[in-house]
């Protein structure tokens, strides 16, 4: 399979350092097989028809990162990590028979709270998306999305009651996304969702969501169980969502305004000729992802 130079120069999420198991694991990026070990000093390689080949790592967030390229950035760069006062919640891996760029896509979008996340992220009674801003932000090659608004029965573990939530959304790399929305305990600070996608095959990915928060009061197992109540609605959508990769061309899909996030995104990976799991790229082969 011939891969793209800006797909190939990611880094990319492989595992939860502490979810790697004592005699190692295997795994899959870009139709590649992977095998890990843990430790203090875990390593990734690759087999490819070539033979073996030791790939680079960073360890970051509690996750181990590697890359079958040569990325000229590092792993994206959290500051909120780096906070004493958060809690760090790891929520595991979700596979997912969908492509990582439509994961990506469905994480940007508000539209589907309402109706997917009902009564949870949105209600029926207050469907619409308000006008928001978002823009590709050339001087650190990331996409944004600001001024975003949505009115959510229950927008996080720790609100009591609805609330009007903000949002803003950070496209950091074409497979890693953060969301930063309204903190129910702080006035001044956000909460951080995180977003890592491991693209396994054109139609195949592993989700790996993580979560900076503000909450004195919920336990882990709490947190980890909402947010996963969330995930799993999501990937109904998505492994029923056709085509199962992500059009690139234009007037393939009809948007709306609340598209805008996905219109930007959209852009930014054919303008970066980033295409693996969209319509651009390698064709599903994976029958798992059929």
């Amino acid at each position: 399979m011939t891969l793209d130079k800006a797909t190939l120069d990611q880094w990319y999420c492989i595992q939860n350092i502490a979810e790697i198991p004592s005699e190692g694991m295997t795994t899959r990026l870009l139709g590649v097989d992977l095998s890990l070990t843990g430790g203090e000093a875990p390593t990734v390689t690759a087999h490819e028809t070539t033979g073996a080949r030791a790939l680079p790592v960073r360890l970051r967030y509690g996750y181990v990162w590697s890359t079958l390229g040569n990325p000229n950035t590092d792993v994206p760069e959290i500051s909120e990590a780096d906070e004493p006062d958060r809690r760090y919640v790891p929520c595991g891996v979700v596979k997912v028979r969908s492509s990582a760029p439509r994961v990506i896509e469905n994480f940007l979008d508000m539209a589907h709270f309402p109706f997917v996340h009902t009564d949870i992220l949105g209600s029926e009674e207050h469907p619409e998306v308000e006008k928001y801003k978002c823009e590709i932000r050339r001087d650190v090659d990331e996409v944004w999305a600001t001024d975003c608004v949505f009115t959510q029965p229950q927008a996080a573990k720790s609100a009591q009651g609805a609330i009007r939530t903000d949002y803003i959304y950070r496209v950091t790399t074409p497979f890693t996304v953060l969301l930063y929305k309204t903190c129910p305990i702080s006035d001044e600070r956000w909460d951080v969702i995180c977003l890592f996608v491991q693209p396994m095959e054109p139609g195949l990915c592993r989700a790996h969501p993580l979560m900076f928060l503000l909450d004195e009061e919920s336990s882990d197992a709490d947190l980890i169980a909402f947010q996963q109540v969330i995930f799993l609605q999501d990937r109904i959508i998505l492994e029923n969502q056709r085509p199962l990769l992500l059009p690139l061309e234009p007037r393939t899909e009809t948007p709306t305004r609340a598209d805008a996030s996905s219109i930007a995104y959209r852009r930014w990976l054919k303008e970066k000729g980033c295409v693996y799991g969209t319509t651009l790229g390698p064709a599903v082969t994976d029958e798992r992802a059929a």
